[in-house]
């Protein structure tokens, strides 16, 4: 007895005219969003753009009932250029990042896909990308958007959490995804793989919160870490990869995303 197949969910193992026929279906592209940054001592570079495109390929699978989606590989760079100063980093521009994943979205659009969706994966894109997906829903008259999976998926994250309430940067959340789905490219993080988060948009203590400045990640963190890395295990990472992707998936095949007018 042969099983039948699930559908493909990856746009680069999928035929033109297969993703033609996918596009005349309805079917939501998640576009995944990272970075190539330096994550502290501990982990490689891949983290954000990794995490944002095994997060897209779950959320994928599991729409499958209700919500036909692909998955484009992930765009593996952003803006990161508070990473330069500790190495390691490729960084781009906001023109570098609006052209590319102008060009992404345009492409998608041009083969007849409507629903679009970039799922990102690094907090320094957040500002970028909103404005981003505002300029291309005006210019193409989609209903275009976009989200950062840990604010969609933050009260499950946080009660998997043990020693930080949200994602931060190579920390207990991030090292233990990792774990799950890589361990080689993870050194075991000893106990003085930690740093504090300091509230507020400035990062820097004693400045009123809600006033933003910008701050190399290495003046506030020599590690170049964000969190207690320190507590992360692969069986944590892996329930945050389900109950993250399972968020997604949710937000994903909301009709009412999609159907609400622009």
């Amino acid at each position: 007895m042969h099983r039948s197949r699930e559908p493909e969910v990856r746009w680069d193992r999928m035929t033109a005219p297969a993703l033609i026929d996918a596009a005349q279906g309805n079917a939501v592209v998640i576009i995944p969003l990272g970075a190539t940054e330096q994550h502290g001592p501990h982990l490689p570079t891949q983290v954000d753009w990794r995490l944002a495109y095994e997060v897209s390929l779950a959320a994928a699978r599991r729409m499958q009932s209700v919500q036909r989606a692909l998955v484009t590989p992930a765009i593996p760079f952003g803006m990161s250029e508070h990473h330069m100063s500790l190495g390691g980093t490729i960084t781009l521009n906001y023109a570098a990042m609006a052209a590319v994943v102008g060009c992404v979205v345009r492409s998608a659009a041009r083969h007849g896909f409507r629903r679009i969706f970039v799922l990102n994966g690094h907090g320094g894109n957040i500002a970028a990308l909103e404005t981003i997906i505002t300029e291309l829903t005006v210019e193409l008259q989609l209903p275009l958007a976009c989200g950062t999976y840990w604010q969609m998926a933050s009260d499950a994250i946080k009660s998997i959490l043990e020693q930080q309430s949200a994602v931060l940067h190579a920390c207990e959340a991030e090292t233990s995804m990792l774990m799950a789905l890589s361990p080689e490219t993870v050194l075991p993080p000893g106990p003085d793989l930690a740093a504090p988060l300091v509230p507020g948009l400035s990062a820097i203590a004693g400045v009123n919160p809600g006033v933003y400045r910008w701050q190399q990640l290495q003046t506030r963190s020599p590690l170049g870490l964000i969190g207690q890395a320190w507590a992360a295990s692969p069986e944590k990472g892996q329930r945050l990869l389900d109950a993250i992707s399972g968020e997604v998936a949710t937000a994903l095949s909301n009709q009412v995303l999609w159907e609400a007018p622009i």
